[in-house]
């Protein structure tokens, strides 16, 4: 079995109790639906499904699910977990079909990060958005869109017009509003340079003249007593 293949059963009965049961029997329920044919409840075998979670392509990627004699291609369109163990509760995949469009999440993975400019500079960066909503045929469809880093310094960004997606992909963002061009990472000064700026700053605004010197405003320093000088 490949890594981006689930074998499933039918499953009887629907129903939070038939879901519990089917959990501590070591199943997943799930659904198969989509592509203008009736929707099929299923089960698949917990362990396997974890462990080929693991694979980040796995949740924007064409999975092969068998069912019995059936095979579909379907993609993961919703996953709900347990919030106290991160165990996964319900699968929902959507079947797909070569001539119709999809809309997915999928991943960001951002290129030379460790590398660019700003980073080595000693930068923070801050990754405002993790994944884009994208629309394209099941063919097209990309594991990540890579987000390029490699000429980022302190104090720049990168929006959502300019990344490159791949061919076939199109960006619902600007698609549905071109004006909604958010920033997708950002480069700034860490925090440890902006207190050192700031010490520096209050140092320089109470440093005092040295004696002799003229005050910042250019009248003569207040005379001092002189030793021995009652005041």
């Amino acid at each position: 079995m490949n890594e981006y293949e689930l074998r499933g059963e039918l499953r009887d009965g629907s129903g939070k109790g038939a879901a519990r049961r089917l959990r501590r029997e070591g199943m997943i329920p799930a659904v198969l639906y989509g592509a203008g044919k009736d929707t099929v409840s299923i089960k698949l075998d917990a362990n396997d499904v974890h462990k080929r979670l693991k694979n980040e392509a796995f949740f924007s990627h064409i999975l092969d699910v068998k069912v019995g004699s059936e095979d579909t291609q379907a993609v993961l369109k919703a996953l709900q977990r347990d919030p106290a163990t991160d165990f996964v509760t319900h699968m929902d995949l959507l079947r797909v079909s070569s001539s119709q469009e999809i809309t997915m999440h999928v991943p960001l993975h951002f290129v030379d990060e460790d590398t660019c400019p700003g980073k080595k500079a000693g930068g923070v960066i801050n990754h405002l958005l993790v994944d884009l909503e994208i629309s394209c045929l099941p063919n097209d469809l990309p594991e990540y869109i890579d987000v390029d880093m490699s000429e980022m310094d302190i104090g720049d960004s990168l929006h959502l017009s300019q990344l490159v997606m791949p061919r076939g992909v199109t960006l619902l963002a600007l698609a549905q509003d071109p004006e909604h061009d958010q920033p997708v990472v950002s480069l700034q000064h860490s925090q440890k340079f902006d207190e050192e700026e700031e010490e520096e700053a209050l140092l320089a605004e109470g440093e005092e003249p040295e004696e002799g010197e003229p005050a910042a405003d250019g009248e003569a320093p207040a005379p001092t007593p002189e030793e021995g000088e009652e005041s």
